[in-house]
């Protein structure tokens, strides 16, 4: 069971590519939502308003992706799909990549525009800082006080991620564990005495 993913921690530097006096400069956000998407390129819009294009392909999801790819008004699947074939290329998510282009005069043909913005998007994304994460279960541990040894033995015994407490007379502790130990951490718990786990929905 696949339990990781990869994806970037922050924007990436601006990046050009030149063809036939044609620029195209490319850029790699982090982001998790359509909104947040459509929030970077509004900003590149504003920051870019000469420009004539502005592609982008934007995948969202650990598991279960989304995605959208958008050619701007360059020609049918000339822009937004080469950027899209280099987030799959690269293996990421929660990414959106934009590429801005300044028309130089000279047309490029289909074959020359999809080169281009495949060449940008994956400039864009060798400059990205692309990192693995583990895609995690969170649950929460419900104990009375005098439980407390008996949890924490097993919260350190298998070294588990605490992501929030509220320790008072009722007890409840928030864990991350990773998607394919999640079963075996669950039993650990489920089958202690006065202990109760669930899982945290999102």
């Amino acid at each position: 069971m696949k339990d990781t993913y990869q994806s970037i921690t922050k924007e990436s530097p601006e990046v050009l590519f030149k063809d036939r006096n044609s620029k195209f400069f490319g850029y790699a956000f982090p982001i998790k939502s359509e909104a947040e998407a459509n929030k970077h390129l509004e900003d590149l819009k504003a920051k870019h308003h000469k420009a004539r294009h502005w592609c982008y392909a934007w995948q969202i999801g650990k598991e279960d992706h989304q995605y959208r790819a958008n050619d701007d008004g360059e020609p049918s699947n000339s822009a937004g799909m080469p950027i899209y074939g280099q987030i799959q290329s690269f293996d990421v998510t929660n990414i959106l990549i934009v590429v801005v282009r300044y028309f130089g005069g000279v047309k490029l043909g289909v074959g020359g525009l999809i080169n281009a913005y495949k060449t940008a998007a994956q400039m864009a994304l060798e400059a990205s800082d692309i990192i693995k994460r583990t895609i995690d279960e969170v649950f929460i541990v419900k104990f009375d006080y005098p439980e407390m040894n008996k949890v924490m033995q097993v919260i350190k015994q298998n070294n588990l991620n605490v992501i929030d407490q509220k320790l008072e007379i009722d007890c409840r502790i928030y864990i991350a564990v990773r998607k394919k130990e999640a079963e075996s951490i669950f039993s650990k718990f489920d089958n202690t005495y006065k202990v109760e786990i669930s899982k945290l929905e999102d």
